[in-house]
């Protein structure tokens, strides 16, 4: 009896358990986000709103397109943007035109950084990748990292109620 039991469940339960990782397949498919579009190429930052990157800051315009350009290979740099001094500058500028006395003492556009924002894969550790830049450039005036939904968590929603989406920018 025991014989005849297993020759008739055997297949049925080889069946069911082929049937169970092929629908395991799908669903998972299914709900698989779209992949990121990659494209390591250097595009300046005056078109993009970052709210999950990584900045790094330097003393001069041509530091930065040497470090924008050494992104090419990176695994964790999903986009690479730049901006010269002069950009940055304006950008400062223009943040303040409503309060042009808290530029006053900030110097002009020779003071002003030249800048290489890196949006990473949305699982990348940013502070983890944020220290591998700092190490990567030791002549980097300064490495920062941002995370707009880490701050919202930390601190609660800002005003205009928005999150970073999984692009990493708005």
């Amino acid at each position: 009896m025991g014989i005849r039991l297993w020759r008739w469940l055997a297949p049925v339960l080889v069946v069911a358990l082929g049937a169970g990782v092929g629908l395991a397949f799908v669903v998972g498919m299914a709900v698989r986000p779209d992949p990121l579009p990659v494209d390591r190429t250097p595009v300046p930052l005056a078109a993009h709103q970052p709210c999950r990157d990584v900045q790094v800051y330097f003393d001069t315009d041509e530091q930065m397109r040497r470090a924008a350009a050494s992104f090419h290979d990176d695994p964790d740099a999903r986009l690479v943007f730049v901006e010269t001094k002069h950009e940055s500058f304006l950008a400062l500028r223009d943040g303040f035109k409503d309060h042009p006395e808290m530029l006053n003492g900030l110097g002009g556009e020779e003071s002003s950084p030249a800048v290489v924002t890196v949006l990473p894969p949305p699982a990348t550790d940013l502070v983890a990748y944020t220290a591998r830049l700092k190490a990567r450039f030791p002549q980097a005036q300064e490495v920062y990292s941002m995370d707009v939904n880490a701050f919202n968590k930390m601190f609660g929603k800002p005003r205009d109620g928005r999150t970073c989406p999984r692009a990493g920018e708005y």
